[in-house]
């Protein structure tokens, strides 16, 4: 009996087998190939995508849910933080000028692009548009600033407005520092480049034209004479966003504390985003639109109670703050991914010599020993890719403000946006060439003449 169940057994397994090799095998008419397909898990070569209804659909759709919303955040949220630019420092005071119910001249549209403001063409009214190509349109009256800011068509700046026309307030948006434009109308003014950015801005000389900066004096508990010379010794395209934190304005030999601004593109498999570590994008983008946008949300980061590494942090709270309602946040989730979809952009047609660079690959490879760090095709180092000042042959004044104190392995990708500045944190090295020279003596490699102008070829053409 045993032994007629186990051949009843036996048949019954070779049955399923050879009836599972039957419906496996490939279908020999358009009917059952037809069939076949549909049978295929998504993503396999007979998918055609996801169906809708699907969870695979429900993915696609959330996706392009989080862009939308995340790039409008980047784009135009303030996150209440008109209550500190304009509510305390009165900023859109001086941007308004006397005439317009502020103090002072005003800021002319051709004022705000000398200070590194970019505008939106693609928001700029017609009519207007067409004036500034006629030279009708004077950009040196600030009455022109303000119709500009009242069509958001200043990237990064929020105005809010009166019924009569007079600025109310002010507000900052992400976009300020992190997009430019591509100048296809005008120097400064073309279409959207988001991620990009901006080395024009003069962050500091924008701030120091508040009628009142007393907010900062009181918190680093010096002058508002002060509080000018630092921001105002900054320069374009730099911002130091630790001086709230340790009160260091100023660095090595004296020079300021600024870093250069980062792009926020290519950030897609990166782990950390500023150049000394502190924490993923998330973090960081809660950190800036609490603490240096002074947007209205929640911020936690125990790491600020050290009072002997950041003393001003510590004295006000900043490691735990919470504010109601909390603007932030909600928005961090989206914004986070917008930011994750915008790629690195590619360098210029003509920019480099692609056949230098072909060569310069392999000596990106071999002899220089850049992919030891910056490992193809991220750039970067996969994992904590974190170095010590001396494993990078520079100081370590950027690296001790930041709470792991080591330095980040930069991604390369789209380097050409940033050779206005220079390169490293703090721009020390103004071109690729001086870049590689540094690494040769900390390397330890010998580079010849071709074997360099190779290397850099390559960098540019990443």
């Amino acid at each position: 009996m045993i032994r007629k169940l186990l051949l009843i057994g036996v048949v019954a397994l070779l049955a399923a087998f050879w009836t599972r090799q039957a419906f496996v095998a490939e279908p020999t008419d358009a009917a059952q190939a037809s069939a076949f397909q549909q049978t295929q898990p998504v993503g396999t070569s007979g998918s055609s995508g996801a169906k809708p209804g699907s969870f695979d659909a429900e993915i696609t759709r959330n996706a392009q849910q989080m862009i939308d919303e995340g790039r409008k955040t980047f784009r135009f949220d303030t996150f209440g933080d008109e209550a500190f630019w304009g509510g305390q420092l009165r900023l859109h005071q001086a941007i308004a000028g006397e005439k317009f119910g502020g103090v002072g001249a005003g800021l002319s549209p051709a004022k705000a692009l000398e200070l590194g403001l970019k505008v939106d063409s693609e928001m700029v009214p017609a009519q207007v548009a067409s004036g500034i190509k006629a030279g009708t349109v004077d950009l040196n009256d600030p009455a022109n600033t303000l119709a500009l800011l009242k069509v958001d068509a200043v990237i990064g700046v929020k105005a809010f407005m009166e019924p009569n026309g007079n600025i109310r307030s002010i507000g900052i948006q992400c976009a300020l520092c992190h997009s430019t434009v591509d100048d296809s109308f005008a120097p400064g003014i073309g279409r959207r480049l988001d991620g990009w950015p901006n080395r024009d801005l003069n962050v500091g000389a924008i701030v120091a034209l508040a009628p009142n900066l007393k907010p900062f004096s009181d918190l680093l508990g010096v002058d508002t004479a002060t509080v000018t010379k630092v921001l105002t010794g900054w320069g374009p395209g730099r911002y130091d966003a630790e001086l709230d934190k340790d009160g260091k304005a100023f660095g090595p030999n004296g020079r300021n504390a600024s870093t250069v601004l980062p792009p926020a593109f290519g950030l897609a498999g990166m782990n950390l985003h500023t150049y000394a570590g502190w924490g993923s994008v998330p973090y960081w983008n809660a950190y800036v639109a609490t603490t240096q946008m002074h947007g209205k949300g929640t911020f936690f980061d125990p790491r600020l109670k050290d009072a002997n590494k950041f003393p001003v942090a510590a004295k006000h709270g900043f490691d735990n703050i919470r504010n109601t309602p909390d603007l932030i946040t909600p928005k961090l989730a989206a914004l986070h991914f917008y930011q994750l979809s915008i790629p690195a952009p590619k360098p210029p047609a003509g920019s480099f010599d692609e056949a230098a660079a072909s060569r310069g690959e392999k000596v990106f490879m071999g002899a220089a020993k850049c992919s030891t760090c910056h490992v193809p095709p991220l750039f970067s180092g996969p994992g904590w890719p974190m170095h010590s000042a001396k494993e990078i042959g520079i100081d370590d004044f950027q690296s001790a403000r930041s709470p792991d104190q080591m330095y980040r392995t930069t991604p390369l990708r789209g380097l050409f946006t940033r050779e206005k500045g220079g390169f490293y944190h703090d721009g020390r090295f103004k071109t690729l060439d001086q870049v590689v020279e540094h690494y040769q003596k900390v390397l330890a490699v010998t580079l010849n003449d071709e074997q360099k102008r190779d290397l850099v070829q390559y960098l540019k053409s990443l």
